[in-house]
């Protein structure tokens, strides 16, 4: 199958680093112009650097914002008025002990991984349907599902993510934008190895560390291995391409069978 995006412009969220950054490279590689987004000016230009070393003659739009704020997702819009594929990808986790969770941080966990994705689907959102044509993305987790016990506050805002992806695809229908939700599965990541580091120890070697946490903590895990963000990103790459235009409404799993069900 060969996925060319030439022509469109894709904005992925939190994307100077990990799942967002493999999922840029993937877009640009099919031809995507690609706007790079992060909080901090640093940041998306190191960012954009490592991405246009990593494919030569890619087309990048590196577009400092906060877009957990109104202010920042304007400026954002100014800076990038039309977008053709929105990958909400931006999101925060961490362990904690549910009863020890503030009110503030569960806000906290709302406002960026649910209502900026809501923020910018309805900025964007109009401009595609109106013009026929349009990818609405977001990166959704396991922990959707199968909620941790020390992640209550991730879990619940990424079930809310599914909840979203399925009513703004009803919003869309029949328009010829599609939008679905990718429930991604144990990812290897730097804040991973921080994750599963605390968990399981800081003395253990990384293969160890990672093996440990799988047995441990994600057994029901078919992989039995951390994925990798490229692997996330190739589900992306296919749901923005014409191939995908069946697909809409939907929660795809790449979680490494992670989630014990027989349907998406």
């Amino acid at each position: 199958m060969r996925i060319d995006l030439t022509g469109r412009t894709a904005l992925v969220t939190g994307s100077t680093q990990g799942i967002g950054a493999a999922i840029a490279a993937g877009l640009a590689r099919a031809g995507a112009r690609v706007a790079l987004n992060g909080r901090t000016e640093q940041r998306v230009t190191e960012a954009t650097a490592r991405l246009t070393d990593e494919v030569p003659g890619a087309d990048v739009v590196p577009v400092a914002a906060d877009v957990t704020h109104e202010e920042g997702t304007a400026r954002l819009a100014e800076a990038l008025p039309h977008v053709d594929i929105l990958v909400n990808n931006l999101g925060v986790f961490g362990a904690a002990d549910p009863l020890e969770i503030t009110d503030d941080e569960w806000r906290r966990y709302f406002e960026v991984n649910v209502l900026a994705a809501v923020r910018l689907t309805r900025l964007y959102l109009p401009q595609m349907t109106r013009r026929g044509w349009g990818r609405v993305q977001y990166i959704a987790s396991d922990s959707a599902v199968v909620i941790p016990a020390e992640m209550i506050h991730y879990g619940m805002s990424k079930t809310a993510l599914l909840a979203v992806g399925r009513g703004f695809a009803k919003q869309a229908a029949g328009t010829g934008v599609t939008v679905n939700s990718v429930i991604a599965g144990p990812t290897h990541t730097g804040g991973v190895e921080d994750f599963v580091h605390e968990l399981v120890g800081r003395d253990l070697p990384w293969d160890e560390a990672q093996r440990a946490f799988m047995r441990q903590h994600r057994p029901q895990s078919l992989l039995q291995r951390l994925i990798e963000p490229e692997e996330i990103a190739n589900m992306v790459v296919y749901l923005s391409s014409d191939q995908a235009s069946a697909t809409t409404g939907g929660a795809l799993r790449v979680d490494g069978g992670y989630v014990d069900s027989i349907l998406p």
